[in-house]
């Protein structure tokens, strides 16, 4: 019988798809890339038109002499790599690699690990794709001149080991800009007042919330409050309007690579990365008692909703029979048009929709079951019927004023069955129901209470991977790619889900936005995804993309070359004397920002913390406010006492006192803010004459 060779990525997906395939059928894993450009330069012929130079990767020699015996023994080879540019080139390279004769090698690609997918794909083999590998190859150079171009400028100026990159620069500025709006953002008193409500003839009371005088109001002054509540406790509570409707909501959309980071972030709590490791895994077969090894969830890269109608068809089955027919939608929601969308991939969903998490819970590991069941619960949730709501808003007169109050209850929980958020969760309020424009309310208490507006949200990987997707930077293979890179160089700082940016960080942005501007403009970085994904689809050239772009990075570089020479950072001699060799310390930049060390390293190798001083006095203990840092490397302004002294401030303070509380001013873009909010005193800085 004729022998057939398939060579995939990985051992575990080798694995799963022996056990599909007969005896002619030999499956062997590539174990991933098996050539690259060299590491140790740029790797790009500009002589030859930005030809690409491509080695084989170190440590895969003997590998490939093992295929390479393998592939002599077949009488066919069938490339079956991942289902995406990654995996088109894989596939390109191990042709060259190997030297595989055109004539007996083919291509196949399959969405999910299944014996039908499998088989079908062999049906369909086809040649490589060179569009799709020329679009991964354009990547790869640009990544590579961008990088390879930048990153010794940024060690000249800061320190070695640092990188730059097209994609990981841009991010890194969209975390710096919001770091700048959450500093420069000046909080604005409000008050709300609610009211609690008396029925006459009901038990349970009712809270009703301030609405206006009758337009909408919003209260800003303490003042304001006094006078309203002052006029509200002569005033008769009468029901104004009853309004009852139903409302629904729809069910999700089943994941797609971006969406099932942002849930596993938030529900999970998992990092961007280990959820693409997870779901890797999931992807190319796990050991499922009574099953073997088996793939149990669609390919994990895309960015498309869309669902195949035989799985739409067995999930509505699996529905009917464990939920009832009433819950099977007709028509599941449609994404939004997108032209960014590649819809060459299905969405994220369980291989076997009839495995369901409590059955084969036994084999996976704690992480594997929560994102298996995660993605199970997401995809049937997707085909079932929208959950419905009673609701009823009430608007009460007060004299001059009104207040309002609303409530709902679920009448037909639909998908909240099966998948529920935590903005699925309302209260129902039981006594809204129960009234009517003729009942007697009484007021009972008056509940007037200050807030302050609050600063944009710092950026956590969810929130990140979601603005990143929005704006059209990158694709879903490189979101948790570029955070792990940003948090391993220590740009950003990872405290508690929230993402911080570092000094490193700043120092790097700022560079970046003043020598390449044009590398960290957003629109740029989206316009060039789009270039990209038109060369996969076969109607941009993709040498063209880069002969475009690098002489503009060239003239870049070498303007930063010289800009950058001029103001090049010398070593800050200090005031601060070596305890071991009596030399004076000087600041040096490592991987966790400043610090003191002595400057007749390597004879002498003494370091300290380094504490830049504020100038400015503690209001407490009268100590200096200086620079630290928390252990994930954020920045904030302390007490040089600590911890005898517990003064703290995310914010730098100005030297200046607040002559409302004596509490001390904090800067904050134009304006000077008291340390205190509950206080609110600010005013515009001093300009300087």
């Amino acid at each position: 019988m004729a022998k057939n060779l398939i060579i995939v990525e990985s051992p575990a997906k080798s694995k799963t798809i022996k056990k599909f395939l007969g005896k002619n059928y030999e499956v062997v894993a590539s174990n991933g890339h098996v050539r690259d450009m060299p590491k140790s330069q740029m790797g790009v012929d500009f002589d030859n038109d930005f030809e690409p130079k491509y080695i084989t990767i170190r440590g895969k020699g003997d590998l490939l002499a093992s295929l390479r015996k393998e592939v002599k023994k077949a009488d066919k080879i069938y490339l079956a790599t991942d289902p995406d540019r990654e995996g088109e080139a894989i596939s390109w390279h191990l042709c060259h690699a190997l030297k595989l004769d055109e004539k007996k090698t083919s291509r196949i690609t399959f969405n999910e690990i299944t014996k039908n997918a499998v088989k079908q794909s062999l049906k369909q083999s086809r040649d490589i794709d060179m569009d799709l590998v020329d679009a991964q190859q354009a990547r790869r150079v640009l990544d590579r001149l961008v990088g390879y171009s930048i990153s010794p400028l940024l060690w000249e100026k800061v320190k070695r080991g640092l990188s730059a990159g097209r994609v990981q620069s841009v991010a890194l500025r969209i975390i710096a800009d919001r770091e700048s709006e959450i500093d420069a953002f000046i909080p604005k008193e409000y008050w709300t007042i609610e009211v609690n409500l008396q029925v006459k003839g009901l038990k349970k009371p009712f809270f009703a919330k301030y609405y206006g005088n009758p337009e909408k109001y919003e209260i800003s002054s303490k003042e304001e409050v006094e006078q309203i509540v002052k006029e509200l406790q002569q005033s008769t509570f009468t029901i104004n309007q009853i309004r009852k409707s139903e409302r629904t909501k729809k069910s999700p959309l089943p994941f797609t690579t971006s969406t099932l980071q942002q849930e596993g972030a938030k529900r999970l709590n998992f990092a961007t990365r280990k959820t693409m490791q997870i779901a890797q895994q999931l992807y190319e077969g796990v050991a499922v008692k009574g099953h073997g090894t088996i793939g149990l969830i669609t390919y994990l890269r895309t960015d498309s909703t869309r669902i195949s109608e035989e799985a739409d068809a067995l999930c509505k089955e699996y529905i009917t029979e464990h939920y009832g027919a009433e819950n099977v939608i007709e028509a599941a929601s449609a994404q939004k048009p997108n032209k960014k969308i590649q819809d060459a991939h299905e969405a994220i969903r369980p291989t076997y929709v009839d495995l369901s998490p409590a059955q084969i819970k036994e084999s996976l590991t704690r992480d594997q079951f929560r994102l298996y069941q995660l993605i199970w619960k997401r995809f049937v949730a997707s085909r079932m019927h929208a959950a419905k709501y009673e609701t009823v808003s009430v608007r009460i007169d007060a004299g001059k004023h009104q207040f309002t109050s609303a409530g709902s209850k679920l009448v037909f929980p639909g998908y909240l069955t099966v998948y529920q958020g935590d903005d699925d969760k309302e209260e129902a309020n039981s006594v809204l129901e129960k009234l009517t424009k003729d009942s007697q309310l009484s007021m009972q208490e008056l509940l007037p209470e200050q807030h302050f507006t609050q600063p944009p949200a710092h950026f956590t990987e969810a929130s990140l991977v979601k603005t990143l997707e929005e704006l059209g930077i990158g694709r879903p293979s490189t979101y948790a790619p570029t955070i792990t890179t940003l948090i391993s160089r220590r740009y950003v700082a990872k405290e508690k889900k929230n993402l911080y940016l570092s000094d490193l960080g700043e120092i790097v942005n700022q560079i970046m936005v003043s020598a390449f501007p044009s590398i960290v403009d957003v629109n740029f970085t989206a316009t060039m995804e789009a270039l990209l994904d038109g060369v996969a689809e076969g109607n941009v050239e993709w040498k063209t993309i880069v002969r475009n772009f690098y002489p503009d990075l060239e003239k870049a570089v070498n303007h930063a070359e010289e800009a950058l020479e001029k103001i090049k950072i010398e070593d800050e001699v200090t005031d601060v004397i070596c305890d071991l060799c009596g030399r004076n310390m000087v600041i040096k930049y490592g991987p966790h920002g400043k610090f003191l060390a002595c400057p007749g390293f390597p004879e002498c190798r003494n370091t300290k913390p380094y504490y830049e001083k504020t100038g400015v006095k503690c209001p407490k203990c009268g100590g200096e406010i200086v620079i630290k840092k928390t252990q994930k490397g954020r920045r904030y302004y302390g007490c040089e006492n600590n911890p005898e002294c517990d003064v703290m401030t995310w914010q730098r303070p100005s030297g200046e006192i607040c002559p409302k509380c004596g509490n001390m001013m904090l800067e904050k873009g134009n304006r000077l803010v008291c340390a205190d909010s509950a206080c609110g005193y600010l005013v515009e800085k001093q300009k300087n004459s």
